[in-house]
C-alpha cells in the first residue's frame, strides 16, 4: 500500500462520504451524528491511472462527550502515521472551529503533504467564505469541494497524485482469501482481531455496538496472506432500533456475502442462540466455508467432559449443518486464537478443493454399489458417472437415469461419503443430478 491517502478532520465534517465517492460504494455509514466512525476505514480508489488506498476515520476531539473520544484520537494519529497523503476535511458551513485548530497543530507536526479541502462549498457564498481556512497555516492550497455532488473533487486528486511516487495496485487485496468475524454484540469478535494482530485495530469497549463498520485488516501468518473483517454484532430485527445499527447489521452482511470463509463467534456462557443460527444458516445460504469458535471458554466451570457435552448439544442444533467444526477460544488469554485461524485457512482450502474425476469414480461408484438408490415407484436408479463441477465452492454432478427420484435421504448419504473420504471440512457441498 504505497499510495495512501488519509482523510482526517473534526466529526461531521463530511469525512465518509468523500470516502464513498472515492472509492465509489457505500461502504462507509453516513449520519448527520457525530462520530458515526470510529475505526479506520479503508478502500481503493484511481484516479487517472494511479491507484490508491484511502483511509476513513472518526473525528478528532479532544474534550467532547464521547466516551469512545480518545479511542477515535489513536485510531486517527495511526492513520496519520500510514499515509503518503493527507487530506485535512473542514466544513465551510460552520467556518473554522476551535477543535479544526487544535487537530491543525496536530496534524502540522506529520511531515508529510497536507491538503486542506474544505468541504459542503455548495453555492459561491460558501466558495467564498472557505478562504478563511487559510489561518490554519496548512500550506498555500485549499480545494473547495462537495462531497454529496462531487463538485471540485476533481482539481483536488489532480494535486493528491501528484505526491504520488508509483501508479499503485489496482486492488491489492483481489485474489487474497476474506475472513469474515461475525456474531451478536459483545461476544469478543474486535478483542480477537486486535489480538492477532498485536494492536488496537478496532475499537474495543464493553459498550454493545461499538464496532459499526464492517473493518478489513491483511493478516499474515504462516507465509499465507488473507483479509479479516470484523463486523458490528447482529442482533434481533426486532431489537435494532437506531438507523446507524440498521446499517451496521446491514454491512456485517455484505461482509458475510463477501467472503470466503465466516468465522461465526459465539459466547460460551449463552451457548448456541436462536440469533447465531440465524447467522451460520445465512452463511449456509451463501455457500461459505463456516466455523464456529465458542469464545469465552474460560469462564465456563467444567471438567474432562464438558466440550464433548457442548459439542454435542450445538450438533443437535445444527442438524445438517453439522459439518461446521468447533473450536473453543479465550481471545482473553489467547487459548487457541491462532488454531481458530489455521482452521479458517484448513475450510478455505477444502472450499476451493478439486477431486481428480478418476479418483471421485473409483471411490463414490464403490460406495454407491454398496448401497444403491432405492427405487421409487418402480422407477431403478443407476448411478453411472460423477464430475466435480467448475465452480467457486464443491458441487458435483451426477449422471443417472431417473435423476428426479433420488431422495434427500440418499443425497444426505452420498454428501457423508463425499466428506468421509475427500473432507470437505466446514464447506458446504450442493450435488446435482442429471439423466444420463
Amino acid at each position: 500500500m504505497a499510495n495512501i491517502v488519509a482523510i482526517v478532520g473534526r466529526p461531521n465534517v463530511g469525512k465518509s462520504t468523500f470516502f464513498n465517492r472515492l472509492i465509489e460504494k457505500k461502504k462507509a455509514i453516513m449520519d448527520n451524528e457525530p462520530g458515526v466512525t470510529r475505526d479506520r476505514h479503508y478502500g481503493y480508489a484511481e484516479w487517472i491511472g494511479k491507484y490508491f488506498t484511502v483511509i476513513d476515520t472518526g473525528g478528532y476531539v479532544v474534550g467532547s462527550d464521547d466516551i469512545f473520544e480518545s479511542a477515535i484520537r489513536e485510531q486517527v494519529v495511526e492513520a496519520l502515521e500510514e499515509a503518503s497523503v493527507i487530506l485535512f476535511m473542514v466544513d465551510c458551513g460552520e467556518g473554522v472551529t476551535p477543535w479544526d485548530r487544535d487537530f491543525a497543530n496536530v496534524v502540522r507536526s506529520v511531515n508529510k503533504p497536507v491538503l486542506l479541502v474544505a468541504n459542503k462549498a455548495d453555492n459561491t457564498e460558501r466558495i467564498f467564505a472557505a478562504n478563511e481556512f487559510y489561518e490554519l497555516g496548512l500550506g498555500e492550497h485549499m480545494f473547495p469541494i462537495s462531497s454529496n455532488s462531487g463538485s471540485g473533487t476533481g482539481e483536488l486528486l489532480d494535486e493528491v497524485v501528484k505526491h504520488f511516487e508509483e501508479d499503485g495496485d489496482e486492488d491489492p487485496g483481489k485474489d487474497i482469501p476474506r475472513i469474515a468475524i461475525l456474531g451478536r454484540p459483545n461476544v469478543g469478535k474486535s478483542s480477537f482481531l486486535n489480538m492477532l494482530v498485536g494492536k488496537d485495530r478496532t475499537i474495543v469497549t464493553n459498550v454493545a455496538g461499538t464496532t459499526r463498520d464492517a473493518i478489513d485488516t491483511r493478516y499474515t501468518l504462516f507465509n499465507k496472506d488473507f483479509i479479516l473483517t470484523d463486523t458490528a454484532g447482529i442482533r434481533k430485527k426486532a431489537k435494532v432500533k437506531e438507523d446507524i445499527e440498521f446499517f451496521s447489521v446491514l454491512r456485517s452482511i455484505q461482509a458475510l456475502q463477501d467472503s470466503d470463509v465466516s468465522i461465526v463467534m459465539i459466547d460460551a456462557t449463552l451457548g448456541l442462540e436462536a440469533q447465531d443460527m440465524s447467522i451460520i444458516n445465512l452463511a449456509h445460504k451463501y455457500k461459505k466455508g463456516i466455523m464456529i469458535m465458542v469464545n469465552k471458554w474460560d469462564l465456563v466451570e467444567k471438567d474432562e467432559k464438558t466440550a464433548d457435552k457442548f459439542t454435542k448439544a450445538m450438533i443437535e442444533k445444527l442438524g445438517d449443518m453439522a459439518y461446521v467444526p468447533i473450536i473453543f477460544t479465550s481471545v482473553v488469554t489467547k487459548k487457541r486464537i491462532f488454531q481458530a485461524i489455521e482452521l479458517a485457512m484448513e475450510i478455505h482450502e477444502n472450499r476451493i478443493k478439486k477431486v481428480p474425476t478418476s479418483k471421485l469414480n473409483d471411490i463414490m461408484l464403490k460406495e454407491i454399489e454398496k448401497f444403491p438408490p432405492p427405487s421409487v415407484k418402480s422407477k431403478i436408479i443407476n448411478i453411472k458417472y460423477i464430475t466435480q463441477l467448475p465452480t467457486k465452492t464443491p458441487s458435483f454432478a451426477f449422471f443417472c437415469s431417473n435423476p428426479q427420484y433420488i431422495k434427500e435421504s440418499y443425497q444426505r448419504y452420498l454428501i457423508n461419503k463425499l466428506r468421509g473420504h475427500f473432507g470437505f471440512t466446514g464447506s458446504p457441498i450442493t450435488l446435482f443430478f442429471r439423466q444420463k
